[in-house]
């Protein structure tokens, strides 16, 4: 369901509000790439390639996309249990592929398919990562929210200096 509320657009899904541009970017790439894993895999079973790459383990991959539809409905609802649980399945199944592929590099060079493997690879890591990054700061700001009603007078030092300088000036000798 979309809210407008004060002229900006929110979107609520279980009671929580996603208010944050970078949380809508990630999911949007979280999906892309599902996207993308679901056609290499499709492909796979149909004893084609997509752009060279095939999946490393099929019957992972297929529990890995139907695990994906889990955690991206708790990273959402900002549940760190989503992030985390997308971030262990993903450094699981790429994590082994990435080493695999920098061992190879070492040695030899790469061909077209699994050089487009490696960098699915990648992305299949740093994109959990960036997810638990963002819920980890969005936690924080949840935690020490700023009210700009009553932070100018409360967390403003300038203010309390020239307090403190009036105060100072104001002394009276008693004798």
């Amino acid at each position: 369901m979309k809210i407008l509320r004060d002229n900006h657009l929110f979107i609520e899904i279980g009671g929580k509000e996603m208010k944050k541009f970078s949380t809508y970017l990630l999911v949007m790439f979280m999906i892309v790439f599902w996207i993308i894993r679901i056609i290499i895999t499709i492909t796979s079973q149909l004893g084609k390639d997509f752009l060279g790459v095939i999946p490393i383990n099929e019957t992972f991959e297929i529990v890995l996309l139907f695990a994906f539809l889990l955690c991206a409905v708790l990273v959402v609802k900002r549940k760190m249990l989503g992030a985390l649980l997308y971030l262990a399945l993903h450094a699981v199944y790429f994590g082994g592929d990435l080493t695999q592929k920098f061992g190879l590099l070492s040695g030899e060079s790469l061909n077209l398919g699994q050089m487009s493997g490696m960098m699915l690879s990648i992305i299949g890591i740093i994109l959990p990562l960036a997810v638990l990054i963002d819920l980890l700061l969005d936690r924080n700001r949840k935690e020490h929210p700023k009210d700009k009603k009553t932070d100018w007078f409360y967390q403003n030092e300038e203010f309390d200096r020239k307090l403190d300088d009036r105060a100072d000036k104001n002394n009276y000798r008693t004798m």
